[in-house]
């Protein structure tokens, strides 16, 4: 948690934010990257590059409600809940945020279609409201491989995303019966989307090769060949969705050794190949992020962060945040309400018991009722977005 600090100027304040960038982050030596072809349909870098300058710097947070512990719960008719979302997000624009990036479900598809289409809808005039706009998500490889629909778990005690769930689950990753239906789901939502200015951006999969963190307390939910299926989807995700013809671009994030581009792996090799901008988690320090900036950068491509900030692993907004605004790259925390999702505890929180709220939160950035965690923080984040 930040201390006290002496109050200074506010021109005080802006040298001492790039003394801190300067000192704790060098431009690390670009390797070179293992050079990907354009899969078919992808933007060219000057479609990129005219789309990305016609933006704002994108600057927010992955978000849920704090009265939701999964995408399900948050966008289920039942559980849907405006109200929150609308106090939330103004809370957001008071830090300068200016973009939110949500995940979605293709069961919530299944479930009701028109309904789920129509609180989608909802959120993004409740975002646009604020002056945000949207990063939708649509598939995700994290957590709870066996999604269910209706009422949702209640959280594990101190326990980091407990009630989180992949999309698609693995019985559906496993039939080969369910691509029309995960079709139908990519193609409706993005053309009914595709035109829309209140979304900014589609991200087809999150971390696509990742695996249940909770996986040593329920094993045996993911099949072995799991990388395998999700590796042999990816690329007609993005088909799918670019047949449905979208105004914004399509990435998704590389994330294990995202500063590591030498040799890449089959998923990244994906990814790059189909990313119209390039997308990347770090969770890192700042050499760290440095490193991810530089080297993605060699692809040519607009860069956006949709991923970072865990205190305790030195990936903090100060000053990687300020990193990503001076080298014009794009930048989403994770979390911002201490919610259900539980977020202010570690990943370890899955191995190692805790009774309480860790003193240095791993995620989030403020209370329900807006306290943050640290005023410091929070001054440090208004100042380099421009906010309230």
């Amino acid at each position: 948690m930040g201390g006290v600090r002496t109050a200074l100027p506010t021109a005080s304040w802006r040298v001492l934010a790039l003394l801190a960038v300067l000192a704790c982050w060098r431009p690390a030596a670009a390797v070179e990257p293992e050079p990907v072809a354009d899969a078919p349909g992808r933007w060219s870098r000057e479609q990129a590059a005219t789309w990305y300058a016609a933006q704002p710097w994108l600057v927010g947070c992955n978000y849920i409600p704090s009265t939701a512990i999964n995408q399900l719960e948050m966008f289920q008719a039942d559980t849907f809940d405006p109200e929150t979302i609308d106090r939330e997000l103004a809370l957001a624009q008071g830090l300068g945020f200016n973009s939110v990036r949500v995940f979605l479900h293709d069961l919530l598809w299944l479930q009701d279609r028109e309904g789920f289409l129509g609180r989608c809808d909802e959120f993004l005039a409740i975002a646009d409201r604020h002056g945000i706009g949207v990063m939708f998500v649509l598939f995700d490889s994290c957590w709870h491989p066996q999604p269910r629909l209706g009422q949702q778990p209640e959280p594990l005690p101190f326990t980091h995303n407990s009630g989180w769930v992949q999309g698609p689950g693995v019985e559906a990753l496993q039939d080969p019966a369910a691509r029309p239906r995960l079709r139908e789901y990519v193609m409706g939502v993005v053309s009914r989307f595709a035109d829309d200015p209140r979304v900014v951006v589609w991200d087809v999969w999150n971390e696509p090769d990742n695996l249940d963190g909770g996986g040593a307390k329920r094993p045996g939910l993911e099949p072995k060949n799991k990388v395998a299926l999700v590796n042999a989807l990816l690329p007609e995700a993005f088909v799918w969705a670019r047949e449905a013809k979208p105004t914004q671009p399509l990435t998704s994030g590389v994330w294990r050794d995202s500063d590591n581009v030498s040799r890449l792996d089959d998923c990244k090799r994906i990814q790059l190949a189909h990313s119209d901008v390039v997308s990347f988690h770090s969770y890192g320090d700042a050499a760290s992020l440095g490193r991810c900036i530089e080297n993605l950068s060699a692809y040519g491509r607009p860069l956006l962060c949709t991923e970072f900030m865990a205190r305790p692993n030195k990936s903090t907004f100060e000053p990687h945040l300020g990193i990503m605004k001076e080298r014009k790259v794009a930048a989403y925390c994770w979390g911002f309400i201490n919610g259900k999702s539980q977020t202010i505890y570690p990943w370890d929180s899955w191995k190692k018991a805790y009774a309480a709220p860790p003193p240095v939160w791993f995620h989030d950035v403020l209370q329900p009722d807006g306290t943050p965690f640290s005023q410091d923080e929070v001054a440090f984040i208004r100042r380099v977005t421009g906010g309230e």
